[in-house]
């Protein structure tokens, strides 16, 4: 125990699942000494922004702090900047820093994830971005300009965010997708074909099957050509292709890794005085083990983790969803996606607006649209009270959704 007996919790990672655990772990037990480690050099920022209002010059990463307006030191958490932890001493129960110990009663791990880097693109490589921070967002700002000739690899919510942005400041804009559609992984083909038509139609030039083959660099670009035979010059390339959890900190430490760190369902890891949270964790889900990327289940289960390193005993329970904007459709979605195939309903919105639902044993599992925020939010209590809903009402757009509420 620290000061006067006091619970010394530490939590590691500035992202939205260190931030809420630090400021949860305080709120439940306002007499421990609280510490949150960040790399970073500067107070924990909201990441969604810099695909967006950094990029186009509407925002600042201090405009979005996470901790709110004042900082989290206004939540009476001690702020640890450009802190790079280098292991952990699990006996003596310290996380070792390249020049300090921070001993700890309990302990949030929440490193989040780190950019999949691919072979042909390293990080560093003249011309080349990828995003993942303040810094590579702001450089990836400077890079672009109207005229510019920008190429993006890869097809996913990233690279189409910054697809939008570039092409409202008049980058001319390519992005390359080696699946045969985009964000595959996010949505079904219907709505993928609905947002691919929007971004041709604000002028991006959109190919997907191409693998790249070949990548040179000279003075004044990139040439790039594709197995498929089309060439591509950039000025300035950004890889999406992805992220990865960052468990090199856990696995150093002997925790239980499993394409994540694996918690149970309170957010401890294999360790009891330790917890963890966010991108970086394998957890139970409805169909086994899941590890999720978004800013909800970061907020979510950062706060869970939190909680239960103060003293508490809950139960991570909050429904997933995520969120993404690129000119001015807002892609949401909400529930637990599966791995298994579900059967689909498609509801047509007034204006043509997509909304598709995935049923799971006569209730909604999952659903996602384009902007149908409202709709979505009485989806969401539909499926936290496991309602059961008919199919045909579910496609028919006459059929009000509140009302399968009861």
């Amino acid at each position: 125990m620290g000061t006067a007996g006091k619970r010394r919790i530490v939590v590691v990672g500035g992202g939205p699942a260190g931030v809420f655990a630090a400021i949860e772990a305080k709120r439940t037990d306002p007499t421990a000494e609280v510490t949150l480690l960040t790399d970073e050099p500067c107070e924990p920022y909201e990441k969604p922004p810099l695909s967006k209002g950094v990029l186009t010059g509407k925002a600042l990463p201090e405009h979005a702090l996470t901790a709110g307006r004042n900082g989290i030191a206004a939540h009476k958490v001690v702020l640890e900047c450009g802190t790079c932890c280098t292991g952990i001493d699990r006996a003596a129960r310290e996380v070792v820093t390249s020049g300090r110990r921070f001993p700890y009663d309990a302990l949030v791990l929440a490193p989040g994830s780190i950019n999949r880097e691919l072979p042909q693109w390293p990080a560093g490589m003249p011309r080349v971005h990828y995003l993942r921070s303040e810094k590579e967002a702001r450089a990836l700002k400077s890079a672009l300009a109207p005229g510019k000739q920008l190429v993006i690899v890869g097809g996913g919510l990233i690279g189409l965010e910054v697809a939008a942005s570039a092409v409202t400041l008049g980058v001319k804009t390519t992005v390359l997708e080696v699946g045969q559609r985009i964000l595959a992984r996010v949505c079904d083909e219907e709505t993928g074909t609905f947002v691919a038509d929007t971004h041709r139609r604000h002028g991006v030039d959109l190919h997907t099957g191409e693998m790249i083959e070949h990548v040179r660099t000279h003075d004044t670009g990139i040439d790039i050509e594709t197995k498929s035979g089309k060439r591509f010059t950039a000025d300035v390339v950004v890889v999406g292709a992805g992220v990865k959890p960052n468990v090199a900190l856990a696995a150093a430490a002997g925790l239980e890794i499993s394409d994540g760190i694996v918690v149970d369902e309170h957010s401890r890891t294999s360790d009891p005085a330790i917890f963890a949270a966010g991108d970086a964790v394998r957890f139970p889900g409805p169909e086994g083990p899941i590890r999720m990327e978004n800013w909800r289940h970061a907020q979510d289960h950062g706060m869970v983790a939190g909680r239960n390193a103060a003293g508490a005993a809950e139960t991570y329970k909050s429904l997933p969803s995520f969120w993404s904007e690129q000119y001015d459709l807002y892609i949401q979605g909400i529930g637990w996606p599966s791995a298994r195939p579900r059967p689909r309903v498609h509801r047509t919105v007034e204006g043509g607006r997509p909304l598709v639902f995935e049923l799971a044993d006569g209730t909604i599992g999952y659903a996602m649209g384009i902007n149908v925020q409202r709709d979505l939010a009485v989806v969401r209590r539909l499926i936290e009270r496991k309602v059961p809903v008919d199919a045909a009402a579910l496609a028919d757009p006459g059929r009000p959704l509140q009302a399968m509420l009861g």
